[in-house]
């Protein structure tokens, strides 16, 4: 847990924290955090910053209109992202580079490796990437939704050592801090499971969009990549101060001991399913590494339009999660077979080789111990 063996760190800071009352950006906060980075930066450490606030800081060229429109929420991103930039830059002597996502580009695998290498480029020429999500752009198809995921899917496209998530408490608590006098930091988290879900509740920032749940799903995404995860209280510079120290100031994540792979990783948390195929329940699972992988004859219903080498979920008709993988044939083309499936003169369906590449393939029903979600 000590930092002194870290090499590359993602630091995810929220919108509450860059313009805290949607009138521009504010150095009220960023100031302690710019030490942060500079200080990693003289110990060695590399820095990937995930920053929100660009519809935050645009907000106030708006009139502060309280219920924007879509549009004028893209707008107010698009006029917030430069001042974000300026205040981020007016810190440091040395130069950053504003790299802007929409899930769209990491769940497409060439694109997804097109930003790793440009993250190694920008980090070997010693330049700060500042990363956000594509607000201007981005739909509801391709959108992340929130910087925490955004920041632990960076955080393992850049095979980060540590990501460090600030809130606006010191941690992950057995109940609402705000709501409950009594609750309890909790210090250290060995698995993420349902219990500690259960002590997420919804967001409490009205500036933010992401809670505690979300900050916990990317926890989740980071550890299984072997990336350690702290949730930190932001607004308070001693968290940072504990960090540099080799503390821990709010909620520690241990990350897995047997790390999922690359490509396995990317495919369970990254690529997002076009679509689905229903396999009976009682058939002999295919999804086992050493059985051969099911063919058309298997499909009971083709759910969803996708294309040939889009990544699909593979589920039984009891409702059983399989798989997730890549599809070698289009939803239209699986249909048309499952269709005619009893046509005495249609035959085709007994010549098609495998459905899904046997390269790309994320079981989800085996053991965490395998590096696995359960």
């Amino acid at each position: 847990m000590k930092n002194n063996k870290w090499n590359r760190i993602v630091l995810k800071v929220g919108s509450a924290l860059i313009a805290p009352e949607r009138k521009g950006c504010s150095s009220r906060y960023l100031l302690h955090i710019a030490k942060f980075i500079l200080q990693c930066r003289d110990m060695g450490i590399q820095v990937i910053l995930v920053s929100s606030g660009s519809v935050a800081a645009g907000a106030h060229f708006f009139n502060n209109i309280e219920n924007p429109s879509l549009a004028i929420k893209k707008a107010m991103a698009a006029a917030g992202q430069n001042e974000m930039m300026a205040a981020w830059d007016r810190f440091f002597d040395f130069p950053s580079a504003q790299i802007l996502l929409t899930h769209g580009d990491l769940r497409d695998r060439e694109r997804y490796d097109s930003i790793r290498e440009t993250l190694f480029a920008l980090l070997d020429a010693g330049i700060l990437p500042v990363v956000n999500e594509n607000d201007v752009v981005t739909t509801d198809a391709l959108k992340v939704g929130d910087n925490d995921n955004l920041s632990a899917m960076v955080a393992a496209a850049a095979d980060a050592d540590s990501l460090i998530i600030c809130s606006d408490i010191d941690g992950l608590y057995n109940k609402n801090p705000h709501t409950h006098d009594d609750a309890v930091l909790i210090k250290e988290v060995d698995a993420i499971d349902q219990d500690i879900y259960a002590m997420a509740g919804g967001a409490h920032s009205s500036v933010g969009t992401g809670g505690m749940k979300t900050k916990i799903e990317a926890a989740e995404k980071a550890i299984s990549h072997g990336v350690s995860t702290y949730i930190i209280n932001g607004f308070n510079e001693h968290s940072f101060e504990e960090l540099i120290s080799g503390n821990n100031p709010g909620t520690y994540f241990k990350p897995y001991q047997r790390p999922m792979k690359d490509d396995l990783h990317w495919m369970t948390h990254t690529a997002k399913a076009q679509g689905e195929l229903i396999i009976e329940a009682d058939s002999n699972s295919p999804f086992d590494e050493n059985s051969e992988q099911f063919t058309s004859n298997e499909i009971v219903e083709v759910r969803g339009d996708f294309s040939v080498g889009d990544t699909i979920l593979v589920s039984s008709d009891d409702g059983t999660h399989l798989a997730k993988a890549e599809s070698k044939y289009s939803s239209c083309l699986l249909n048309f077979i499952t269709t005619h499936d009893n046509d005495e003169d249609n035959d085709f369906q007994h010549h098609t080789g495998p459905v899904i590449s046997d390269k790309n393939i994320a079981y989800l029903n085996q053991d965490e111990e395998e590096g696995q979600p359960v």
